[in-house]
């Protein structure tokens, strides 16, 4: 999913996107650099946004993206509140 020296594979299924979030917390925890974080967390949010509005007429697909949506406010959150390398927007 998320490789730092390739460039960016888009997120398409809702097992990318689990996967993805995990790896996106992993990379923020990890010594990478601020723009390879940041550059990571708006291509997630991008691919995350194209598949909720790609799957909006599908109630179950939907509320799955709709949670994974949640996890990301809620990872956002936490780099908000504990962080002054949170990412642009969130703070």
């Amino acid at each position: 999913m998320i490789d730092t020296a390739a460039p960016w594979t888009p997120l398409e299924t809702f097992d990318d996107f689990d996967n993805g979030l995990s790896e996106l917390i992993d990379l923020w925890s990890g010594p990478s650099t601020p723009d390879i974080k940041q550059a990571a967390l708006a291509h997630f949010k991008a691919d995350l946004e194209a598949a909720t509005l790609t799957w909006v007429d599908n109630r179950a697909k939907s509320k799955k993206y709709a949670a994974i949506a949640a996890e990301l406010a809620e990872f956002e959150q936490a780099l908000a509140e504990g962080d002054d390398t949170a990412p642009q927007g969130t703070a």
